[in-house]
């Protein structure tokens, strides 16, 4: 949910990143301005940052392209956790952090002087809008204040019973698909479920199979898009001329005039509804008293989904794939179900009781956080633990490798829910983990996409014995958010027992 929808994050869809956020670490420099004397002064007295050789990062290229995780980690063992690099070879740079006082100075103590980067704002606005994610500044303030309430205590209670149904008719069609083979890829369920789930909170009523279709695989096209895009710059001049760009730009199109039917029906409609849609067309400006404009509401309608269903799904089918290879894991959670919930679907109430549960999903989300990588841009020169930032700087809080440093997470590949236990979550150092972002942008959605994936990972574990297929090549594939790569295949048994 990117910073909503990390993914009811992409921040829909980190969710507000978290988008890839991949795309984040692509972000230019304003041309250098004349220095002032207090900035001459900074930099006489700044520690020298690391920079990584431009030969490095063009022999690099071809492998960032591919996957920019191992290349990211490779500088930052050797080069120290906050270093400069000529992303995959280009003219664009970033400082790419792994420090938590460097990041928490960026997306916290100094907000304001960080920006997020035309990335997000240009390049993914171009096809989803000027919503939560994508802006910067007042009006940004003015969105966040204005929506913040449809995430409130009130409104997740209310949408619990619609999450919970769609769930069970998702199960549904599932056990009829098991019932007649077991093999299925875990990430493409959860990616269904999810985006089932996003659009029964914003809808209540589901719109059609075929319709969610159409917008799912809208969502992934223009996504991989937006990355192409940021990876390899240098072929924006081939976009524009060979007509991708526009043919991206009429996918996005068709996607809102999918949405903005439905806004109209609803406009229409004589029944009450208790959604997230009736949320946003209720909701009104503090200081005209009126709702969002139909535009707005399309914008931040499509950010929710870009945002709310991925990074969900991202986080639900990594956990699924640890639970197959820890059934101690698995055993845990459902005592801890039985003794809560008596093996029945968690209530709104019992949910923060289901601590193990929590503690699993929040360690997957370390080990595979769905927004690994996020971005902002400096308004004004500035300075951090010694080091000078120029205004315009990209700064790239690479959230992968914070989560896998070993200086604050012992043993970090290994998968140990006791990190989250309440004791233990008191000596986490602050921001070394950012599955939903930090700061002020904090992902508007991270309570709603924590309570989705508890419901839903209560379900499967009562309901399934996981058997992960032998012989596959799981590898992390790091787009706008971190997805499996060639998904996640599974034998799923029923479970035929109390908890079933």
């Amino acid at each position: 949910m990117v910073d909503f929808l990390h993914p009811s994050c992409v921040n829909f869809l980190h969710a507000e990143r978290k988008v890839s956020p991949l795309l984040f670490t692509l972000a230019g420099r304003s041309r250098n301005l004349p220095l002032n004397h207090h900035t001459q002064q900074m930099q006489a007295t700044s520690k020298i940052l690391p920079q990584v050789p431009r030969l490095r990062t063009l022999w690099n290229a071809p492998n960032f392209v591919r996957n920019p995780i191992p290349v990211l980690s490779e500088y930052a063992d050797e080069f120290g956790p906050t270093y400069s690099v000529f992303i995959g070879g280009s003219n664009e740079k970033g400082i790419v952090t792994i420090e938590p006082s460097v990041i928490q100075h960026v997306l916290q103590k100094k907000h304001r002087n960080y920006i997020k980067t035309y990335i997000q704002t240009e390049k993914l606005g171009y096809f989803v809008g000027q919503g939560l994610l994508t802006v910067n500044g007042n009006y940004w303030l003015q969105q966040r204040r204005l929506i913040q309430p449809g995430f409130h205590r009130r409104r997740l209670t209310n949408l619990v019973s619609l999450m919970q149904t769609a769930i069970d008719d998702y199960l549904l069609q599932l056990d009829q698909q098991i019932s007649q083979h077991p093999q299925v890829d875990i990430y493409q369920h959860m990616l269904e479920m999810a985006f089932t789930i996003i659009s029964s909170s914003l809808f209540s009523t589901n719109i059609s199979k075929q319709e969610l279709d159409v917008l799912s695989e809208n969502i992934t096209i223009l996504q991989e898009f937006v990355v192409r895009q940021v990876r390899q710059p240098y072929f924006e001049w081939w976009y524009r001329l060979s007509g991708q760009l526009r043919k991206h730009k009429d996918i996005a199109e068709d996607s809102k005039d999918l949405l903005r039917q439905i806004i109209r029906d609803r406009k229409t409609s004589k029944q009450p509804f208790d959604d997230l849609l009736a949320m946003l067309l209720e909701a009104r400006y503090a200081d005209t008293e009126e709702g969002m404009t139909e535009t707005q509401l399309l914008d931040e309608t499509l950010v929710l989904f870009v945002a709310g269903h991925e990074t969900s799904a991202n986080a639900l089918a990594w956990t699924l794939y640890l639970l197959s290879q820890h059934p101690w894991a698995v055993q845990r959670i459902q005592q801890e179900l039985e003794t809560v919930t008596q093996g029945q679907a968690p209530t709104f109430e019992q949910l923060p009781k289901l601590q193990f549960l929590r503690q699993v999903i929040e360690e997957s989300m370390r080990i595979y956080p769905p927004v690994w990588i996020t971005d902002r841009a400096s308004v004004e020169d500035d300075e951090i633990d010694g080091y000078h930032i120029k205004k315009g700087d990209t700064i790239v809080p690479y959230i992968y490798g914070v989560h896998h440093n070993p200086v604050y997470w012992p043993n970090p590949s290994v998968f140990d829910p006791d990190r989250f236990s309440p004791d233990n979550k008191k000596k986490h150092i602050p921001f070394t983990y950012l599955p939903f972002g930090g700061g002020p942008r904090l992902c508007i959605g991270n309570n709603f996409a924590m309570m989705e994936m508890q419901l839903i990972l209560a379900s499967m574990v009562r309901k399934y014995q996981l058997e992960l297929i032998p012989g596959q090549m799981l590898e992390p594939f790091p787009l706008v958010t971190l997805r499996p790569k060639n998904g996640i295949l599974m034998n799923l048994y029923s479970l035929h027992s109390g908890l079933d």
